[in-house]
């Protein structure tokens, strides 16, 4: 979940910019194109400078460049049972990326606790359950991150609310919770699909195996399932929610141009100025992918950082047209 370059382009695309004035036509500037304004404006669309805003809206991949990443629940499989994966299943169903926008909005922007946020979410859903269908002490495990800690305290309510006794603990990145959660000290962590079959498949299968994460969520859990079972994991179903790399405009920038998809952005600008994390030029997902997948083009680059308040506040200022954000972020939420 990272995206990554230099201002190489930085002089030729200024002064493009300049001399095209956001989505003027050819010819505003005040010098006479070489073939007719209608012409080329049917042939070639405009380039579009940024436009500030304080509101931040992800536009939609609609041809699948980013691999899914649907949070999960990941079990340790000695320890699964179907009456814990039903309570589970309960909790997936009932989160789309945009209401994990708005829980993590909750927690990041509006500074309640993931415990309070959690509690208050099962209730709001009727995720708790009718009667105890399960027994026993289990030990739900966060990532140190908010996200990750929030959805741990939901599942742990449903679960509680289930028989079970649980505990919550955040334990570090993933190198240091998954170990704990496929030797049993953990029984449950929540986890994004491609990110984790990924992690697995090098663990598995070498640094340079070949990719079994993609944008079809149905093989990219098939692969998941195959792969877990070899380490000692299973899984409850995926929900909506995806916490992914996403490309993002300001408001004002997709009312102006009536944007809500990636490939309108393409179909709308000849050129657009990117924001992201230094690699994002060399990395399939982010500079190239949207060139080779969408035809957009990058008149300039500028190193930010990975989905970050640099990359936010570069939007918001207008200093770039298309940064790269995390999907569900809680500013998404207004």
């Amino acid at each position: 979940m990272t995206g990554r370059r230099s201002l190489t382009l930085a002089a030729t695309a200024g002064a493009l910019l300049l001399a095209l004035a956001g989505c003027a036509s050819p010819g505003s500037s005040g010098t006479q194109p070489s073939t007719p304004a209608i012409l080329t404006q049917a042939t070639t669309p405009p380039v579009c400078a940024p436009v500030a805003g304080d509101a931040i809206v992800v536009l939609a991949d609609d041809q699948g460049l980013q691999t899914v990443d649907n949070v999960i629940p990941a079990i340790n499989a000695k320890a699964s049972s179907p009456a814990m994966i039903a309570l589970l299943d309960k909790v997936s169903a009932a989160i789309d990326t945009p209401t994990l926008v708005s829980l993590n909005k909750s927690v990041d922007v509006d500074r309640k606790t993931s415990s309070e946020v959690a509690k208050q979410f099962v209730a709001d859903k009727g995720l708790a359950a009718t009667s105890a269908t399960g027994s026993g002490s289990l030990v739900v495990g966060a990532g140190n991150f908010s996200e990750s800690a929030t959805l741990a305290e939901i599942y742990a309510a449903v679960l509680r609310s289930g028989g079970y006794t649980v505990d919550v603990q955040t334990i570090g990145n993933r190198e240091t919770y998954l170990p704990a959660l496929i030797s049993g000290q953990l029984t449950i962590v929540p986890e994004y699909v491609g990110t984790l079959t990924e992690f697995l498949n090098k663990q598995a299968n070498g640094a340079n195996a070949g990719a079994q994460a993609s944008p079809d969520l149905t093989k990219t859990v098939a692969a998941l399932t195959t792969l877990g079972t070899t380490a000692g994991l299973s899984f409850g179903k995926p929900a909506a929610a995806q916490d992914q790399n996403a490309f993002a405009v300001t408001k004002a920038f997709a009312d102006q141009h009536h944007v809500t998809t990636l490939t309108e952005l393409a179909a709308t600008c000849s050129g657009i100025v990117l924001g992201g994390p230094p690699e994002c030029p060399t990395r399939p997902f982010c500079q190239p992918g949207l060139t080779s997948k969408y035809g957009l083009r990058i008149a300039d680059f500028k190193a930010l950082d990975a989905g970050g308040p640099l990359t936010k506040t570069a939007l918001q200022k207008g200093d770039i047209a298309l940064g790269l954000v995390f999907s569900s972020d809680g500013s998404l939420g207004g």
